[in-house]
């Protein structure tokens, strides 16, 4: 990766991260996979999560597991992919998951999902990063210690933040965030193998919204 470019809220906050051995072994297992694989998303977009949503203007977070590993879909924002990208299966899912618990259509189908990071939603995935066509290719390398630390930054220095974990792997990644100062939401996973035992009916953007609300914020425009 070389030089780290990241939005500056995080770079500050996440300062002590880069300096450990694990990011600087990280960084260069995924600077000699982008030389001499297919990874995605593109290097631009590595870190696109926090450049589209500054450390001060988080009010929601939508935790992933990795990035899509086809051709034109990761991006750097969890469950989203590129505009001109059919929406997997999963997105389809929260699509649908959103007319229902709002009640009313969606205004804008596109999968990219920038529309909801520029309003304070953190979409962030475990790892960062994935090797084309082999799913979980990344994981284990360091990455979920790197957003670990996003997390527990998050949950000690910020306030009345939403934390949408959906599946057991976001539930067991979210495990250690404040309760008290802090609303989880929890469910089954979008994705078609799960979201009729739970994520269906399970109205998170509703609760998220009334949250946020309750605390002086404004709502996300989830339409």
């Amino acid at each position: 990766m070389g030089k780290i470019v990241i939005e500056e809220s995080w770079k500050e906050k996440l300062a002590d991260e880069f300096e450990k051995p694990y990011f600087k072994e990280l960084s260069e297992f995924v600077r000699k996979e982008y030389v001499n694989e297919t990874v995605y998303p593109a290097p631009k977009y590595v870190f696109r999560a926090f450049d589209l949503c500054p450390f001060d203007k988080v009010k929601v977070v939508i935790l992933g597991q990795d990035p899509y590993h086809g051709v034109g879909q990761a991006n750097g924002l969890s469950f989203a992919v590129d505009e001109k990208t059919k929406n997997p299966p999963s997105l389809q899912n929260i699509f649908k998951e959103i007319e229902s618990d709002l009640g009313e259509p969606l205004r804008n189908r596109s999968g990219d999902l920038s529309r909801w990071a520029v309003q304070g939603v953190l979409l962030l995935n475990a790892t960062l990063t994935v090797r084309a066509h082999m799913a979980g290719s990344h994981q284990g390398k360091g990455w979920e210690q790197f957003t670990d630390a996003v997390i527990r930054v998050l949950s000690e220095q910020r306030e009345h933040l939403v934390f949408i974990l959906w599946g057991n792997y976001a539930r067991q990644k979210g495990a250690h965030i404040d309760r008290s100062k802090h609303l989880v939401i929890e469910s089954a996973h979008p994705s078609p193998f799960s979201a009729a035992n739970g994520f269906f009916g399970s109205k998170p953007f509703s609760k998220a919204n009334e949250y946020l609300i309750e605390h002086e914020e404004r709502p996300i425009d989830w339409l």
